[in-house]
């Protein structure tokens, strides 16, 4: 049990700096091709288009917070 806690956190401590600040996520969720196989109804449309609102509004957040501290 203790080997396995220590595991965790050296795994924890090996996040760089690069790390942090991967938007691959974000962008193939504004990016991706459209499965055929994915149910598609008006409800998760708009969802989907709220989710995406939400994130855009998120990001400029943090940007004008970072953009407010250095200047």
């Amino acid at each position: 049990m203790q080997k396995e806690m220590n595991q965790e956190a050296s795994k924890r401590e090996k996040i760089t700096f690069k790390e942090y600040f991967q938007l691959g996520e974000v962008w193939g969720y504004f990016f991706r091709k459209k499965d055929p196989n994915r149910p598609s109804n008006i409800n998760i449309k708009m969802m989907h288009g709220i989710n995406k609102i939400s994130i855009l509004i998120f990001l400029v957040g943090v940007i004008y917070m970072i953009i407010k501290h250095w200047l």
